[in-house]
């Protein structure tokens, strides 16, 4: 039978061992208990037919039709570039709040802590753009931010706040 201090270090253990489990999953960006279906419309790109160009028939310069009507092609068909993703000016401290404040507020996981000008100097030694990979994707101790409905330039402006409190 246990002693009432065994019963207690066993408690303890217990009730430290449910904490860390609830830490890890909150910077994990698990939030299946709060994730909400949302009907976002679809958009559909609208791409217009290149116009048919009829060409006579020239046996003698048979190339000459070919590349002019394969220049006229190139010339009719429209690009279609891809918009950036437009984020609200405090996208990034709202992210930092919700998500990355866990463990970059304590240090949980050798997380380098918000506003520690030294741990976030030896980080950018190589660029920004590998801390916004890293954050996104995940690396060593940090789970990947860039799930469930967080974009990449969500996180990339969460890096660029918490960047802004060591500059």
């Amino acid at each position: 039978m246990m002693n009432k201090k065994q019963r207690m270090n066993k408690f303890t253990l217990s009730a430290i061992g449910v904490s860390v489990l609830l830490v890890l999953s909150a910077c994990s960006g698990d939030n299946a208990a709060e994730e909400t279906v949302v009907n976002e419309p679809t958009e559909t790109a609208v791409v217009e037919e290149a116009p048919v160009i009829e060409t006579e028939e020239v046996t003698a310069e048979p190339e000459a039709v070919s590349t002019e009507t394969t220049a006229i092609q190139k010339e009719t068909v429209p690009e279609v570039a891809a918009e950036p993703e437009v984020l609200a000016a405090d996208a990034g401290a709202k992210l930092y709040e919700s998500n990355c404040k866990v463990c970059h507020a304590a240090g949980l996981l050798d997380a380098p802590k918000y506003g520690d000008t030294a741990a976030w100097t030896a980080r950018l030694t190589k660029d920004k753009e590998t801390l916004y990979m890293h954050s996104a994707k995940g690396f060593n101790k940090m789970p990947a931010q860039a799930v469930n409905g967080v974009t990449e330039a969500q996180v990339k402006a969460a890096v660029d706040y918490i960047l802004a409190s060591v500059s």
